[in-house]
């Protein structure tokens, strides 16, 4: 699904509710225009950083979260259109830049939209209106979970646990490879989703040898 496509359902199923809602919309906002700076940067080569310093995101979400509810749907809406048309226009010549996120990682300008695919639809979930990862498209589930299991790769934090979708045929290691014992979680492809990025799981889970589901670290 396209970030545009995916930003409309995390409108369309926001709610009015001021005691979360709000800062979720405020923050997905913002998400867009501090990708708008990777993109500047990868455009004209000046480095643009996701935010001028480290109080500038809580500010504006803070800002943003006082509007009321009709005004923040049309921000999001302003915001995501702002981004997808900077993404349309990108010189492909550009697509190759080297950027940097907002925890400091470099990627290739190409990551943007992906990130922020994943951006609106972990967001559409936390915004608690019903919506839970059944509604995800089974590809974001899966490029979700290649996330988590590439950044727990490193994790040396946590035991090693091992993901099985049932209903996708793949499997995925979340923390260092090479464990002697490397409990293995099964589910399906939503439930397993949920449960790595720490949200509300749809569906049932199963550990190996009947035993309890691990508890796992944040992810972001």
């Amino acid at each position: 699904m396209d970030p545009s496509s995916a930003a409309r359902f995390t409108v369309a199923k926001a709610g009015a509710d001021r005691s979360g809602s709000a800062h979720l919309l405020a923050h997905v906002a913002r998400n867009a225009d501090a990708l708008l700076n990777l993109l500047n940067w990868a455009r004209t080569g000046v480095e643009t950083p996701v935010y001028e310093g480290p109080d500038q995101r809580v500010r504006e979400i803070e800002e943003g979260a006082r509007r009321t509810a009709g005004e923040l749907r049309e921000d999001l809406f302003r915001a995501n259109a702002r981004l997808a048309g900077e993404l349309a226009a990108l010189p492909d010549a550009c697509w190759e830049a080297t950027v940097r996120t907002a925890r400091g990682r470099e990627v290739p300008v190409w990551e943007v939209p992906w990130m922020r695919v994943r951006e609106v639809w972990v967001h559409a979930v936390d915004l608690d209106t019903g919506t839970s990862f059944d509604a995800v498209p089974r590809e974001v589930c899966a490029a979700l979970l290649d996330d988590v299991a590439a950044g727990f790769r490193a994790r040396t934090d946590i035991p090693p646990v091992g993901l099985r979708a049932e209903d996708a045929g793949r499997t995925w290691l979340l923390g260092v490879p090479g464990a002697a014992k490397t409990p293995l979680v099964t589910g399906d492809l939503p439930s397993l989703t949920a449960y790595a990025t720490g949200r509300p799981v749809p569906g049932p889970l199963h550990a190996t040898g009947r035993g309890s589901v691990p508890k796992l670290p944040a992810w972001l």
